[in-house]
């Protein structure tokens, strides 16, 4: 079977609209980093002189790297694996080692994705006390909120030690782990159009509309009128610490989901008809507007008690904002954990299932698996790590967003802005679209993305990580 024949019969199975693939797309972005380090940024660096500087990288990346991932995924037909080979085969070099490149961003995506199983256990864990009423009934006792956390997700300083530590106490949270990889497998198995489309063009309307009734509640909230001017406040002064720049770069890079994986995956599902540069900014308008939303939730609410928003990790959804949300009223603190925590529950699950189609994809084109069997053995693979690594999650994810998904970045710009032949990379990008590409898109692309991406691996190192 030829490259070619693979591509027409997987494209059987892709997109049914533009709307649909948005949809999809804003899912695979839109993550735990809108929601629990996004509002920590804005409340650390200063309100819109944090904004300022991540709306300038909004633009720069979605017009640049979003669009050329979208485009090499669309042009190939394939995934990482084959679209990095039928770029170097364009180029005139070694199609072979190609894809030996573009299994970096596939191993990346499954890494993240296993990571992302053991954080979606603890969000369905905390939905259901939500929905039970066993999250509003902790009241405001930080003994109780914490160690309920700390039970369900236990450290561990090294993987040796998560993994005894797992197989010592029968795992902390393996219910709840299973439950969030057999809800991915349960969307993933009817593929792409019935599967991933119809689940989010679902999942991501009613996240926007339960963020957009949550936002809407807290400005009838007492106290948050302080957060508010926070938010909207600017310093001069701040837009010269290059702090903020490489924090708002950092943050705005993987909110995006610039890894050379899903997004070039979901562009090989992609008609000829569709508009890359018009996917790709409602894209960005998407995932910024969740991320601005939920720091129109989380620094008013915080404000009520005046308390410092310094904790961007799990500990600010799973500990901190508890005790606000539980001391807004009885009546009302149980209705707003439970739409807070579906809203995580959503962003999540559109992510997870993006995370695990790059692997999915990988086993269909290069084992010529059908989907069932190769969705099974990625969601069973990822499951029985994912049980193992709980108490060494933290590290596991600084591990892969520090070191893997800059370099599929990196690797997929290189390949588009740089292997690939300039007419076949703007042919790809124009195609679908009766508007002329813009004239800067190409040297843009080459000269200004690419390095960032280079750059975002150097910093993430040297820093410990700037997303």
């Amino acid at each position: 079977m030829s490259d070619n024949q693979v591509t027409t019969l997987e494209k059987q199975d892709g997109f049914q609209s533009q709307w649909g693939f948005i949809m999809s797309a804003v899912g695979s972005c839109v993550g735990m980093a809108n929601i629990w380090r996004f509002p920590m940024l804005v409340s650390k660096y200063g309100g819109l002189t944090f904004l300022i500087p991540y709306f300038i990288f909004v633009c720069i990346i979605s017009q640049s790297g979003m669009m050329e991932e979208f485009s090499l995924g669309r042009w190939a037909g394939f995934g990482p694996v084959g679209s990095f080979g039928r770029a170097m085969e364009d180029g005139g070099k070694s199609k072979r080692a190609g894809e030996l490149i573009g299994s970096v961003p596939v191993f990346a995506s499954l890494c993240l994705g296993i990571g992302y199983s053991v954080i979606m256990g603890w969000v369905f864990y905390y939905a259901k006390m939500a929905l039970t009423g066993e999250l509003v009934a902790m009241g405001q006792d930080m003994n109780v909120i914490g160690g309920t956390f700390g039970a369900v997700a236990p450290e561990a300083a090294t993987l040796g030690e998560a993994i005894k530590m797992t197989f010592a106490t029968g795992g902390a949270n393996n219910l709840w782990i299973i439950i969030a990889v057999a809800g991915s497998f349960a969307i993933m198995i009817f593929g792409i159009s019935s599967g991933i489309e119809r689940a989010c063009k679902i999942m991501i309307p009613a996240l926007y509309v339960l963020m957009i009734l949550l936002a809407v509640f807290m400005v009838f909230v007492p106290g948050t009128g302080s957060g508010y001017r926070y938010i909207f406040t600017l310093n001069p002064k701040g837009l010269l610490n290059p702090e903020v720049w490489v924090y708002a770069f950092g943050q705005c890079f993987f909110s995006l989901s610039v890894a050379g994986s899903g997004s070039v995956i979901y562009g090989a599902y992609l008609g000829k008809d569709v508009k890359i540069r018009q996917s790709a900014v409602l894209c960005a308008v998407f995932d910024t507007s969740a991320a601005l939303l939920a720091m129109l939730i989380i620094i008013p609410a915080m404000a009520t008690v005046g308390a410092d928003l310094g904790n961007g990790g799990p500990g600010l959804m799973f500990i901190y904002l508890l005790p606000v949300f539980n001391g807004l009223g009885a009546g009302i603190s149980r209705v707003i954990c439970i739409f807070f925590y579906l809203v995580v529950l959503f962003a999540g699950v559109s992510s997870i299932i993006n995370l695990f189609e790059t692997p999915v994809a990988f086993l269909q084109e290069k084992l010529r698996l059908k989907r069932l069997p190769a969705t099974a053995i990625i969601h069973m693979l990822g499951v029985l790590v994912a049980l193992m690594i709980q108490p060494w999650t933290s590290q596991w994810m600084d591990m892969v967003s520090i070191y893997l998904c800059p370099l599929g970045a990196f690797t997929a710009g290189i390949m588009f802005f740089w292997v690939m032949k300039k007419d076949t990379a703007l042919a790809a990008a124009q195609l679908g679209d009766d508007k002329p590409l813009m004239k800067w898109f190409y040297p843009f692309g080459r000269y200004v993305f690419v390095p960032l991406c280079l750059l975002c691996f150097v910093l993430g190192i040297a820093m410990g990580g700037i997303g």
